[in-house]
């Protein structure tokens, strides 16, 4: 027996434990998918071909003595800011990076957990931009229509796991980077609370403001991932409570009070909701309502909120310059990013780290009004392939900020979001909505997204398989 695209994580593990599939086989699968695809999509940086297939064996033999883990034998990809030993982690760079001794601990507690790891995803440099374009690997396009972006910066990891490449793939968000590909390739993306799933080697990315996070068509395939990954390295600076993810998937999440929030955040430059995205966002609104929630529109208290964004996102882009190989290929528009975060790395970064604290306070206090919040997680469908390729720094974040001002808040916060498909435009692009909760909200934000999957059945929908015709056009 094989199993065919539509098959997702969760039922991938139950088809090798039951012994109905091989683990060869899904790998072999996969492999195949990657490879028919790659000239279309090219969501991948790094195949594992050979090396995953001798996991895939050695997890048949694993599971022919009766042994079980919860993903014994199942592939799926990671982003290429994670570290597989053996491999490079080049992270959209460009230049000779060495293969690394050892798995990041996300990896590792994968690899506890059984998974084959397939393959290491595209990503932008550094995991900057909303898109995943650059010229040490091409563009990755999106499976829904090629000639735009997935998103970014795990847009190789949306576009692997919307096109049925593997059943689903770690990702991470420095500023929507798991949610907003998620958007746009009609996907559920979990950023989880900081330090929820490990960044070792690195105890914090980004000042902190990055996490890795999970992808996958369905929550419980996505629940399910965050639960392989979760957990800790001795050294991680923050080691939030243990939750059961897939638990919380299960639970019927009662009635809630839901906070319908339009509003950009306050951003440095103008940024305006399109109107079709603002419709399928007050669609899924309704659904709630109409599932029994109390919805009514509420803003958080966000304050100037992006001022203590900037000095961490650029200090953090400084750090990872001082590493590169080669910094001289390194983008024009990183270099400007790593200059202004030489600037702000010393008071104003304090002042920006502090300053969490009192937004904890502030904008903690919105929900004792509220449980959840429901926002766009873009302002507009995914732009087209090129958009933002000759634009200077300033042009290139102008651009960013109005097609994607909602999602970056939280990460400031640290406080976990879930993106979940909100439907399509005209154009048949796929767009999502986050829903936003507090310190340690996963177990409500996946129980209320389940919900919301169970009516609306969005899992259903794919994307064309990519042709012969489209791979000789790209």
């Amino acid at each position: 027996m094989t199993l065919d695209r539509a098959a997702g994580l969760a039922e991938s593990a139950r088809a090798l434990a039951d012994g109905e599939v091989t683990s060869r086989a899904l790998v072999e699968a996969a492999l195949a998918r990657i490879e028919a695809t790659q000239g279309t999509l090219n969501a991948f940086r790094i195949v594992r071909a050979e090396a995953a297939l001798a996991e895939a064996d050695a997890a048949d033999r694993e599971l022919a003595t009766g042994a079980r883990r919860p993903l014994l034998g199942v592939p799926v990809a990671v982003k290429d800011d994670m570290d597989v030993a053996g491999e490079p982690t080049a992270f959209g760079c460009r230049g000779t990076f060495p293969p690394v001794p050892e798995d990041g601990e996300a990896v590792r507690r994968l690899r506890a957990a059984g998974a084959v790891i397939v393959g290491k995803t595209n990503t932008c440099e550094f995991g900057q931009w909303p898109f995943t374009e650059g010229p040490a690997f091409g563009e990755t396009r999106n499976p829904w229509n090629t000639d735009h972006t997935p998103g970014g910066s795990s847009g190789g990891s949306a576009a692997a796991v919307a096109a049925g490449l593997v059943p689903a793939a770690l990702g991470s968000d420095g500023a929507g980077s798991v949610r907003i590909p998620a958007s746009w390739t009609h996907l559920v993306g979990v950023k989880p609370q900081r330090g929820r799933i490990s960044t070792w080697p690195r105890g914090e990315s980004f000042q902190g403001i990055t996490v890795n996070g999970t992808l996958a068509r369905t929550v419980a395939d996505a629940a399910l991932l965050l639960d392989a990954a979760s957990g800790n390295h001795p050294q991680d600076p923050h080691r939030p409570p243990a939750v059961d993810a897939t638990a919380a998937v299960r639970r019927d999440p009662g009635r809630l009070r839901v906070a319908l929030s339009l509003k950009p955040p306050f951003t440095a430059v103008p940024a305006r909701l399109q109107p079709e995205v603002r419709a399928r966002v007050v669609e899924l609104a309704e659904k709630l309502a109409a599932l029994g929630h109390g919805v009514e529109e509420a803003d958080p208290p966000y304050g100037q909120i992006g001022l203590t964004f900037v000095p961490r996102a650029t200090a953090g882009i400084a750090e990872r310059v001082l590493e590169a190989p080669e910094p001289t290929l390194l983008d024009r528009r990183t270099h400007g990013a790593a200059r202004l975060g030489r600037l702000l790395g010393g008071a104003p970064l304090r002042v920006a780290r502090r300053a969490e604290a009192v937004m904890h306070r502030r904008i903690g206090a919105f929900f004792a009004s509220y449980d959840v919040v429901l926002a766009p997680t873009t302002a507009a469908p995914p732009p087209r392939i090129g958009a933002f390729h000759d634009l200077g720094g300033l042009a290139t974040d102008r651009a960013m900020i109005a097609a994607c001002p909602y999602a970056w808040p939280w990460n400031v916060l640290g406080w976990p979001g879930v993106n979940v498909p909100a439907g399509f435009l005209d154009g048949g692009l796929p767009v999502g909505a986050q829903l936003l909760g507090p310190a340690g909200s996963e177990p409500l934000l996946l129980s209320l997204a389940a919900q919301l999957e169970a009516e609306l059945r969005w899992y259903e929908l794919w994307p064309p398989e990519p042709s012969a015709a489209a791979v000789e056009a790209v």
